[in-house]
Formats: C-alpha cells, structure tokens, sequence
C-alpha cells in the first residue's frame, strides 16, 4: 500500500520506519525536499522516499497526519485534493489545539474533502510504535472515528506494526475521549516519570 505521511517527526518516523518494514510504501511529504526533520529515515529503507506535499498525497491511498496539533486545519488544507482517500490522525489537541476546533480530527474533516478521517495512533508513545511488544504480550491500540473504512484500514495497519487488539472507542464524539486517554499516557510516562516504557492493554477474564 502507498501511504503518505505528513510530519517527519518521532512519530511520523517511527511510523513510516515499521510500515515500511511491513512491506508499505512510505512516500514523505515535506515542504523543503533539502532540509527537513528526519531525513535518515531514507536511509532506513528504500521503501520510504521524500516528496513534496500534494505529490506524496496524490500518489498514495493513505495519508497520515503527525504534525502539530494546533496546524492540524493549516496542514489539512494544504493536502490538495484527498476525495477517497483515508486520512488517519495521529495528533493531539490535549495542550494545544487548532483554533475553533474541539480537537485535531475535527479541524481536518472541516477543511479537506473527505469524510474518511479517523484517529489512531496518538494514544501511545513512538518508542511503542517501533517495538510494541512486552514479552509474549503485545500492547493494544485505539482508534475512533464514524468511517467504518477508515477505522479498518487503521486497525490492519496497527497490526501490522505488530499491536494486539486495536479496541474501537467509537465515533467521532469519542475522538475527544481518545485524546484524554492519549494524556493518561503522557501523565503515567512523563508527568508521574514512570518512564516512556509503558503501554495500555486491555485485559479479559
């Protein structure tokens, strides 16, 4: 599968650095092809290559979004055309977000022409993304969102990276929870410094 990713960043890298390994094209959308966050990811495989923006979303089925929050509708905006296309978001407006907006999905299904536009992705630290596994268990990841495609293709790419159970959190009036749920990371890893080494998973008798 083509997918674009747009943020180059630990999470846009941890991604494009384990679906490309999975056997996914990675095409990096970048303003600047010379100068950018990340460019050794091209020397992590041949698999991942640099374009500018609207090129890398032209030519590909899946575009992922890991830019700042708050430019989360500036970045939307400036994908061009993504009719059929899924956009998966993996930003958090917990700290910061995209002005008039309650959260970072919500700026991008205003202000681009697709309603295939899910959250997943952002509940987690990077480090999780490369390596996902804690002994014989695998952490879980969340996505939510109203399009039933978006979230399967979401959910099959998080197993590719090697997750367990991707848990549906539901439509787009729980992309808001998710978010908090991302900051229950955040609180636990770096707040309360137990350590970016964790990870959420969900248990069952």
């Amino acid at each position: 599968m083509y997918i674009a990713i747009i943020g180059t960043g630990n999470v846009g890298g941890a991604l494009a650095q384990g679906l490309s390994k999975a056997g996914h094209r990675i095409r990096l959308g970048v303003r600047d092809l010379e100068h950018f966050k990340g460019k050794n990811l091209l020397d992590a495989s041949p698999d991942i290559t640099v374009h500018p923006v609207r090129e890398a979303v032209e030519a590909s089925e899946v575009i992922i979004l890991a830019a700042p929050a708050q430019a989360a509708d500036q970045v939307a905006r400036g994908l061009g055309d993504v009719a059929g296309k899924i956009i998966i978001d993996t930003m958090n407006g917990v700290f910061m977000r995209p002005e008039g907006f309650a959260n970072t999905t919500d700026a991008i299904l205003a202000s681009c022409n697709t309603v295939d536009v899910v959250k997943c992705f952002n509940s987690t630290g990077f480090e999780n993304m490369l390596d996902p596994q804690y002994g014989d268990l695998a952490a879980d990841m969340f996505v939510a969102g109203d399009s039933v495609r978006g979230k399967t293709l979401a959910s099959g790419l998080a197993r590719d990276l090697g997750f367990g159970e991707v848990w549906d959190f539901g439509g787009l009036d729980k992309v808001s929870l998710l978010e908090q749920f991302a900051l229950s990371w955040i609180n636990l890893a770096i707040m309360q410094k137990q350590g970016r080494g964790i990870a959420f998973k969900v248990l069952r008798r």
